[in-house]
């Protein structure tokens, strides 16, 4: 489960992110985070896995209290929650098996990183979690030889590698087309229905929110202003979310 209870996040000019959060989220959901550029998306999901500190009040995800954890122990709490980025972050001059391996390279011993020899459980591993995705025929291929939808699977299967229990996804579908975008989201929703895996995703394409998620969250000026299914957002939740800070000039 993740947890926040009255949670904010103030940046060191002042500007407040995220105000007095209240959230329960539960292991297995699939959860869409809609909104305005700058209205707090990426603040909220960030603040999971301690990319960004929150400023005042609890944020526990799976017994874990987030905002109390430091060195190590923020390394051990980051190997449950994958991470997966609009720009991929993949190492394109190298195969795709090697871009999924690396997610293995924190638990290799010293003389393994050194070497780049990676045991045969990390392989079988990485071999599986692109056969999940569809792509385990372009293991040995370069990354830059993909398209951008393969390789925004390539980046869903490295975080599958480290066997999460929750996957935040940042906007994971910006820079693909129509076609290619509901390809990858179909991958989060299959990924999240057979391994049992909690989903949020920070998404524009609020038609894709409402199809693949089971539950909708509106944030607006860093405020939850709709928390509900996605069978329930109506024309009158969207003009919340988004209409009135247009009118206001944001």
């Amino acid at each position: 489960m993740i947890k926040f209870d009255k949670v904010q996040k103030k940046y060191p000019n002042g500007y407040v992110g995220l105000k007095d959060i209240d959230l329960e989220i539960e292991q297995g959901e699939f959860v869409a985070i809609i909104g305005l550029s700058g209205a707090g998306k990426s603040t909220l999901i960030r603040c999971i896995n301690r990319m960004h500190d929150i400023t005042d009040g609890s944020l526990m995800v799976n017994g874990t209290d987030v905002k109390n954890i430091k060195g190590k122990e923020v390394r051990e709490f980051r190997k449950t929650i994958g991470m997966i980025f609009q720009s991929f972050n993949l190492i394109t001059r190298a195969t795709v098996l090697k871009n999924v391996l690396i997610s293995a390279v924190p638990e290799l011993s010293w003389w393994r990183r050194i070497l780049g020899v990676f045991p045969e459980e990390a392989k079988i591993t990485a071999l599986e979690s692109l056969d999940n995705v569809g792509i385990l025929d372009k293991a040995y291929i370069r990354v830059d030889q993909l398209s951008g939808g393969q390789q925004q699977r390539v980046a869903l299967a490295r975080t599958l590698a480290k066997k999460p229990e929750v996957i935040l996804a940042d906007e994971p579908v910006a820079a693909l087309d129509p076609v290619t975008a509901k390809v990858v989201m179909d991958d989060f929703k299959r990924i999240n229905k057979d391994l049992n895996i909690s989903v949020l995703i920070n998404i524009h394409h609020v038609d894709l929110a409402l199809e693949y998620a089971d539950r909708v969250i509106g944030i607006r000026k860093g405020e939850i202003v709709y928390d509900g299914p996605s069978e329930k957002v109506t024309q009158e939740v969207l003009d919340e979310i988004y209409l009135k800070d247009e009118q206001e000039g944001n």
